[in-house]
């Protein structure tokens, strides 16, 4: 499932090839990843656009032009890419393809779960990705302990909130309380100073890591790298991992390593 990592990934590798490209022709094969534009009005209005710089915000990329901004959501298995003129297509079934002036941008997604917008304007573009949180990467540590402050919930669910801090998906907060040595459904009221410190220092290395990686890895030593083994131990104690629902996602952490 894409997270903040795949989707910076996603942008890096638009960054080096799509900035002051020309569209010239727009062809949905599958009207399905559209969410709030047809096909045709997609065409029309990216008409002779060139994009611009691409940019992040959590898990949303944006792909501005001059005019309109195309916006995507990778949902679980949403791709967007650029293929040079003359390149094989890595993907049998792309659901969308934009011709440029040279290469094309293309987007595939198996599942469909989000997709593709377009906003008219930059100024449209919080009314589409709606209320969002600082980025998780970007964010620093005073900023951090703010929102979190705000919460009276679980820290997980709390991590997962997009309106909270943008970018975590299920594995990176995994990822980050066990590293941070806390439990996934600790009360955040419960947290104190150092442990929301370590919890953003958890946070800032999981992500430059997982950034590096193009997505969360299943690293020797992580809890990722161990949690689909038949027989999941912690990468630290050797202690059999426990799961659980938290925050309506299957949740693994260490009974050992982090106690309530």
């Amino acid at each position: 499932m894409p997270e903040l990592p795949d989707v910076e990934g996603f942008r890096r590798a638009l960054a080096g090839a799509l900035p002051g490209r020309r569209v010239c022709r727009v062809q949905v094969s599958d009207p399905g990843v559209l969410r709030n534009t047809s096909p045709q009005g997609l065409g029309q209005r990216l008409a002779g656009q060139r994009f611009d710089r691409p940019d992040r915000h959590g898990k949303w990329l944006m792909l501005p032009t001059a005019g309109p901004v195309l916006l995507i959501h990778s949902g679980m298995t949403g791709h967007p890419y650029y293929l040079p003129d003359g390149a094989d297509e890595p993907d049998a079934r792309p659901r969308m393809v934009i011709t440029l002036d040279r290469g094309q941008l293309r987007y595939a997604d198996q599942r469909k779960l989000r997709g593709v917008w377009l906003a008219a304007t930059a100024d449209d573009v919080t009314d589409i990705v709606g209320e969002q949180g600082p980025d998780a990467l970007a964010v620093t540590f005073d900023v951090f302990a703010a929102v979190l402050s705000r919460r009276r919930g679980q820290l997980k669910p709390a991590l997962l909130d997009q309106a909270v801090l943008a970018g975590l998906g299920n594995l990176l907060t995994d990822e980050i309380c066990w590293q941070a040595r806390l439990h996934p459904a600790r009360a955040v009221p419960d947290l104190g100073g150092a442990d929301r410190k370590a919890l953003y220092q958890a946070m800032r290395r999981v992500l430059r890591t997982s950034v590096r990686h193009g997505r969360v890895p299943d690293l020797r030593g992580w809890l990722t790298g161990v949690r689909d083994a038949p027989d999941p131990r912690c990468p630290r104690c050797r202690t059999h991992l426990a799961s659980d629902r938290i925050g309506g996602r299957t949740s693994w952490w260490c009974p050992h390593c982090q106690s309530r």
